[in-house]
């Protein structure tokens, strides 16, 4: 990953590194490579505090999500874990991560998983949580906290929604590893290219993202997820209400109209 000279920041100041490009593409890096980047207190106080920053960004298009050092993502901060067995303690950790998990399903641009390590338990929760997500080749993800008397429960929502029941099931039941290409045959990642790829691959989502007209990509991503939680004929309602209203969006009406004359649309810069 790129960075320019004023994040070259120590890794006992920053958690998470943000960098915002002027094409309102937002790149958040988690910096624990010493810790392979766990979900510790810090770490989710830190993601949560950017993750509302940039709701309230208005010019917001995209957000990457990266990590530093080898791995993405291991889950939980084990050693916290242990040094806290408190059902109080356990119960605040959970909700508090489940609250940033939901703030990228509920932030209104795509979140872009950029995965060049190994992602596990609440690692792979957050691979699977972001909309889209490229993996290096040589990433490795297992919902392991079955092999320590743990039923990876948070990781299994998100998981159970990018893959089919028989798939996310085995790699809660076994916590074993799979590849990253078993990771795309089974939908947890969009693509997989190599490490010198990873950048260019992130990098062609988000350019396509950003060319599109942002209140289509706004309201298409609250009703694709509002959607898939409720009944068929309540999604079609959702569904064609949102088509109806995305219509009288300029930018649709200049989309068709383009079309007609058989020409480039001439999208308005928001």
């Amino acid at each position: 990953m790129n960075q320019s000279a004023t994040q070259t920041i120590t890794e006992s100041t920053v958690a998470v590194l943000a960098q915002r490009d002027k094409r309102g593409v937002l790149t958040l890096t988690m910096n624990r490579p010493g810790s392979f980047n766990a979900l510790s207190e810090e770490m989710l106080e830190a993601l949560q505090t950017e993750l509302d920053k940039a709701a309230q960004d208005s010019g917001l298009r995209v957000v990457v999500l990266a990590a530093a050092g080898k791995a993405f993502c291991p889950g939980h901060d084990l050693k916290q874990m242990v040094n806290h067995p408190e059902l109080t303690y356990y119960q605040r950790l959970f909700a508090r991560c489940s609250r940033m998990m939901l703030s990228i399903r509920k932030l209104s641009v795509p979140v872009i998983a950029r995965v060049q390590g190994m992602a596990t338990a609440a690692g792979c929760q957050l691979v699977a949580q972001c909309d889209l997500a490229v993996s290096v080749d040589t990433a490795r993800f297992a919902t392991s906290g079955i092999h320590y008397g743990l039923f990876c429960a948070t990781p299994a929502v998100p998981l159970s929604r990018n893959m089919g029941t028989k798939q996310a099931m085995e790699m809660l039941l076994t916590g074993d590893f799979i590849s990253a290409q078993e990771a795309l045959a089974r939908g947890l990642v969009n693509r997989v290219v190599s490490a010198a790829e990873l950048d260019a691959a992130v990098e062609s989502l988000v350019k396509s993202i950003v060319q599109k007209p942002q209140t289509a990509v706004t309201m298409g991503k609250a009703m694709f997820y509002q959607q898939s939680e409720i009944g068929i004929e309540a999604a079609y309602q959702l569904a064609g209400q949102t088509m109806a209203c995305n219509m009288m969006d300029s930018a649709a009406q200049e989309g068709f109209l383009a079309f007609t004359e058989k020409r480039e649309p001439s999208w308005k810069k928001a």
